[in-house]
């Protein structure tokens, strides 16, 4: 098990998201870690003007059916959600699939999705990984969603 502390990504300035659609797509399992992860998301979507719509799943394995059902109304997707391992498989499971089926839509969809899915041991790495003041990685998802944002629009115009 890692011992190493999350330390925000930095964020360069991006051109060509702003204003964009996004729907913050959020597993509600581990309220106060998803909270971390929406609020950090919510402040980086906030710094290009986003136009933001929250939905709750009940779980991370749903992420990527609810951005399906969605696919046609927003301009990008973040995912946001928390998975804790347990003493069965379940755990992995979940993870794999879940990711598996937001790759699969980003693909095959063509869709702009930032992954903020905490796939972690412990809730003390949750932390670490979701807090505004330490991984933030609400914020990074919700900047690598904005980065695919505007790499379809620059070939959009191209």
């Amino acid at each position: 098990m890692s011992t190493r502390t999350e330390n925000a990504t930095a964020r360069p300035q991006l051109e060509g998201a702003r204003d964009a659609r996004i729907l913050l797509v959020e597993a509600r399992y581990y309220t106060d870690v998803s909270d971390a992860l929406a609020a950090g998301a919510e402040r980086e979507l906030a710094k290009y003007s986003c136009t933001v719509e929250r939905v709750t799943v009940p779980g991370a394995f749903e992420i990527p059916s609810a951005i399906a059902l969605a696919a046609d109304h927003y301009d990008g997707f973040v995912a946001l959600g928390c998975v804790i391992r347990g003493e069965t498989t379940h755990y992995d499971y979940v993870c794999g699939e879940s990711a598996r089926g937001l790759m699969d839509l980003a693909i095959q969809r063509r869709l702009a999705i930032g992954y903020g899915i905490l796939t972690v041991n412990t809730e003390a790495q949750a932390w670490a990984r979701g807090a505004l003041d330490r991984g933030d990685k609400g914020g990074d998802a919700a900047h690598a969603c904005l980065a695919m944002i505007a790499l379809a629009r620059r070939w959009r115009r191209a």
